[in-house]
């Protein structure tokens, strides 16, 4: 059960009108919504609820509802507009409301209890090379983790720790890397060497990969399933009125030889529109807009009804693939999530790819949306604004719908004779054993058309200063013996794909040179805005290895290096640091201010 408020300022006073809504089988219907007022001279509109409560309550309207659960700024927005309709409709339950008023600041506003839900993650360990000269970790092209950063950032609030992946805010945007890639051989590879912006005794390595990209080549037709989630958690602008309009933008890009269908799910499972020719926009859209949200939560039933349609109009040699849209609150049926991993993964053995679509705030999951899109050999993305649709599903549609290697896996190993320790950051849950590598049973990262993929290492090279272990008696030994090691090989870079289809993974390797700085004093644009980026995300999270370098010098890093930037994402990067400066700068004077009163 929870409840909403309706406020509407009148002069200095404040009427305040407390409606209750019931999540029962439809959360459309109103429940007991009688407020005491005796123990405190709190101002409530007190509303008896009759045994015909139910079906007057089913007068409430659609914008109605919409207004009980939007945030405070568009309340303030609607409701002069809306008022007069929440209080003809109250007056449908109790013809006599007593109404009572009082200043706003005496009263008690209600706040939905938050159950979002992340990934306990660690920063990743500094590395002796001699020890461990190997790293093995699964390639990410997620790019979920940044918009709910951003989402948290444009609120007022600083994000949950466990709610930044590194990797994610890398690879959210795309860097200018040289391509000689071809459909055989779907990556080429970038490497930079240079100065580690945070620690002057350590380096930076940056490792790029740029996928192959079919342009206007690419003519394989498309067979998707949206899965849509219409329970009651997904009522509000910010999921269900968000998630229509961008499902719509995707479908408008697809033509005859494509095919859609919709699932919808709540308490039960349905099929809302048999598949359909993707030009057919009218009849795709009305399906769309028909949809509304109530009930509770059945994701297991919605997924195996998803995967049946998929597989009823497979497209050979085609890009078949369930869209996953919810906010991840699954609440009835199959909830256990390594249960729920186990279907999937079972599923995607047919050639069936699942895409993960984030909506929403309060309960999300970001976990399990996250590990689904990862065993579904799919990607996942938050959707918090309209433009953030349209970056995912209209300007980088194929690179989000066509897969051109499977498992993708990086194996670095480092020369110890040239690096003494090394730490990869981010890929926190990504990393693998190092006999994961070869193992091709072993599920890795997919990457889809002209995707790029970024990885940092900070490395500690020998003699440098930079280490951060004690020196080891024997390591030094063993260094002053390794004449034979060749001084100009920082170390060994290798990649582990499959092609699609294939079941057997091919490799690459390909040499890291210490020479492979740039030319020029200054770091490309590629190197620097990296950088940033990566500093961003770790001060976000722990900050445990950035010295003393401070969100502004984050963020003149980044404005040296935005470079091109077509579409505004660089821009918007540094307006979230300078945002993240000023509320960092806030928490602390308040915990200064708490020090001080406990003292």
């Amino acid at each position: 059960m929870y409840k909403k408020t309706a406020i509407t300022s009148l002069s200095s006073l404040t009427t305040v009108a407390i409606i209750t809504a019931c999540s029962g089988p439809s959360d459309k219907h109103l429940g007991d919504a009688s407020t005491s007022v005796s123990e405190s001279p709190v101002a409530i509109a007190e509303i008896d609820t009759y045994s015909s409560a139910a079906e007057n309550a089913a007068s409430v309207t659609t914008a109605d509802q919409i207004l009980l659960q939007t945030g405070p700024e568009q309340r303030n927005k609607s409701s002069s507009r809306h008022i007069t309709s929440i209080a003809r409709n109250a007056q449908t339950i109790h013809p006599k409301p007593q109404i009572l008023t009082t200043n706003l600041d005496t009263y008690p506003i209600q706040v939905d209890e938050n159950t979002e839900n992340y990934q306990a993650l660690d920063t990743n360990p500094i590395h002796v090379t001699s020890a461990e000269p190997v790293s093995t970790f699964s390639i990410d092209v997620d790019t979920g983790s940044y918009a709910n950063v951003r989402r948290f950032l444009n609120g007022g609030k600083l994000p949950p720790a466990d709610s930044v992946r590194i990797e994610e805010m890398l690879n959210y945007f795309s860097y200018d890397y040289t391509s000689t890639a071809t459909q055989s051989a779907p990556f080429s590879m970038t490497t930079e060497l240079g100065a580690t912006p945070w620690n002057d005794n350590t380096t930076l390595l940056h490792v790029g990969l740029k996928g192959f990209d079919p342009g206007d080549s690419n003519d394989r037709p498309s067979n998707l399933v949206f899965l849509i989630d219409v329970s009651g958690s997904m009522n509000g602008n910010n999921k269900l009125g968000l998630l229509k309009p961008s499902i719509e933008m995707l479908s408008r890009q697809l033509d005859s030889n494509d095919r859609v269908s919709i699932v919808v799910y709540a308490g039960a499972s349905g099929v809302v529109l048999e598949p359909t020719p993707g030009n057919e926009h009218r009849k795709i859209a009305s399906a769309i807009n028909r949809l509304s949200a109530g009930g509770s939560t059945n994701g297991q039933a919605g997924i195996e009804l998803a995967y049946a349609m998929a597989e009823k109009s497979f497209t050979k040699d085609g890009v078949n693939r369930v869209i996953l849209a919810t906010d991840g609150d699954f609440n009835v049926g199959l909830s256990d999530i390594e249960k729920l991993k186990t279907l999937i993964e079972r599923k995607r053995e047919s050639g069936i790819a699942l895409t993960t679509l984030g909506f929403g705030t309060g309960n999300y999951n970001d976990h399990l949306m996250e590990q689904l899109a990862d065993v579904g050999n799919g990607n996942y993305a938050y959707i918090d604004t309209i433009n953030e649709a349209r970056k995912v599903l209209v300007d980088e549609l194929t690179a989000t719908l066509l897969t051109i290697a499977h498992d993708v896996k990086i194996q670095i190993e480092f020369n110890p004779a040239v690096v003494s320790e090394y730490r990869l950051i981010g890929y926190t849950n990504r990393k693998l054993a190092n006999e994961d590598f070869n193992n091709d049973k072993v599920d890795a990262g997919e990457i889809g058309a002209g995707h790029t993929v970024t990885a940092l290492y900070e490395l500690a090279l020998v003699g440098s200063g930079g280490e951060r272990h004690s020196p080891s008696r024997y390591s030094q030994l063993e260094q002053k013996n390794a004449q034979q090691i060749a001084l100009d090989e920082l170390g060994e870079i290798r990649i582990r794909y499959k092609l699609p289809g294939e079941k057997q993974s091919r490799l690459i390797r390909e040499v890291i040179s210490t020479q492979d700085s740039p030319k020029s004093d200054a770091p490309s644009d590629n190197f620097r805005f990296s950088a940033s980026v990566a500093a961003f995300a770790q001060a976000l999270n722990d900050g445990k290895y950035l010295e003393s370098f401070t969100l502004t010098d984050t963020a003149r890093l980044a404005r040296s290096a935005i470079g091109e930037d077509a579409f505004g994402y660089r821009a918007e990067l540094l307006r979230l640091i300078t945002i993240a400066d000023s509320l960092t700068g806030i928490a602390q004077s308040g915990n200064a201010i708490n020090d001080d009163s406990n003292g």
